[in-house]
C-alpha cells in the first residue's frame, strides 16, 4: 500500500490539565469507594492520581463535579504508572450520557478558553494555548 493510501488515525480528543485540582469519587463494581484527584480530562477520558492502583480493565462509576453540576460517567481503567505520590491511572468512558457529553464538552471549552493566552507583542493578535494546559498529541 503505498504512503498516499494508509489511513490516518483519528486526531485525539482536545485534553485540559486539572494538575489535580479537582477531586473526584471512584466506585468499584463490589461497590467499594475510592477517592482521587483528576489530572486530565477530556471527552473520551482522563487521567487519575489514586492512592493505590486499579486492575487494568477494571469496570468503575466515576463521580466528577464539572462545573456547577455533577457527572456520573461508567468508565475502564487503563494501565496505571507509579507516580511520586501513588500512581497515575489513565481511564476512557465506556458510558457517557448525552447530556453528561454536553456538559462535559462545555466545561472542556471554557477551561481551553480560559488557558488561552494572548500573542506576545509583535506577532499579532491572534491568541495561543499555554502549553501545559492544552494538550492535543
Amino acid at each position: 500500500m503505498t504512503e498516499s493510501g494508509r489511513l490516518r488515525p483519528a486526531p485525539r480528543a482536545p485534553r485540559v490539565n486539572l494538575r489535580g485540582a479537582v477531586s473526584v469519587l471512584i466506585q468499584l463494581e463490589n461497590l467499594r469507594r475510592i477517592p482521587g484527584k483528576l489530572h486530565q480530562l477530556s471527552i473520551t477520558g482522563g487521567l487519575l492520581e489514586l492512592a493505590v492502583c486499579l486492575d487494568e480493565r477494571a469496570k468503575i462509576d466515576l463521580t466528577l463535579p464539572v462545573g456547577s453540576s455533577t457527572v456520573r460517567p461508567k468508565a475502564e481503567m487503563l494501565f496505571p504508572k507509579r507516580a511520586v505520590r501513588g500512581y497515575m491511572q489513565p481511564f476512557r468512558f465506556t458510558r457517557l450520557w448525552a447530556e453528561e457529553s454536553q456538559i462535559l464538552e462545555a466545561e472542556i471549552t471554557q477551561l481551553l478558553k480560559q488557558s488561552m493566552t494572548p500573542a506576545t507583542p509583535g506577532h499579532g493578535a491572534a491568541l495561543r494555548p499555554r502549553r501545559f494546559y492544552l494538550e492535543s498529541f
